[in-house]
């Protein structure tokens, strides 16, 4: 089957892992300081066909991830679903996703239909690329951006570095959770 019609999503389609913990996440610890820890990661992308809204006609890949903690296998500690998104006409690039913590995020980014990176952004009361979420995270840990970028190493391997600007309450500097992977094809 061909998946020309996903531009640079094409390359993504299957079943991806990390090699042990070799994701890097810095996140607020429970005192709200700075954690750094390691982890290991799935990642599935599935294709779904072609979206058609009235004219806009997008491509579409369900998508979810799931990552552990160094030394814990039992549960993740990270969880998300949505799709990665393609639409050709306007050479957008989409990342739209759920946290089960009561974030949503609609990302995009402009690239070429070829391309071997590329980079979504979201920003807090975007009318189209924006986040969302809960009561409690909007009043402790409001998400303030959403940027990731994407790279394709190799035909069988991929990295992503991710970055959410969150304000903290009672800090005055803006908290940099950051979190980064090289992935591996599984399937």
């Amino acid at each position: 089957m061909s998946y020309e019609n996903y531009g640079p999503l094409a390359f993504f389609i299957g079943k991806w892992s990390s090699e042990k913990w070799t994701g890097e996440n810095r996140a607020p610890d429970p005192d709200r300081l700075v954690e750094n820890t390691s982890f290991r990661q799935e990642m599935n992308f599935e294709p779904i066909g072609d979206v058609e809204n009235h004219e806009q006609k997008l491509f579409a890949l369900r998508y979810s991830t799931k990552a552990w903690e160094e030394g814990e296998d039992e549960s993740p500690f990270h969880e998300e679903v949505g799709y990665f998104i393609w639409d050709k006409e306007n050479k957008q690039v989409l990342k739209s996703f759920v946290i089960p913590r009561g974030i949503t995020v609609n990302a995009g980014g402009t690239t070429e239909p070829d391309s071997k990176e590329f980079a979504v952004s979201a920003v807090l009361g975007s009318e189209t690329y924006g986040l969302s979420s809960n009561l409690f995270l909007d009043k402790e840990f409001k998400s303030l951006r959403y940027d990731t970028q994407f790279k394709q190493i190799d035909k069988n391997t991929f990295s992503y570095d991710e970055n959410t600007q969150i304000k903290i309450k009672g800090q005055d500097e803006i908290f940099h959770h950051t979190e980064k992977n090289t992935l591996k094809r599984v399937i």
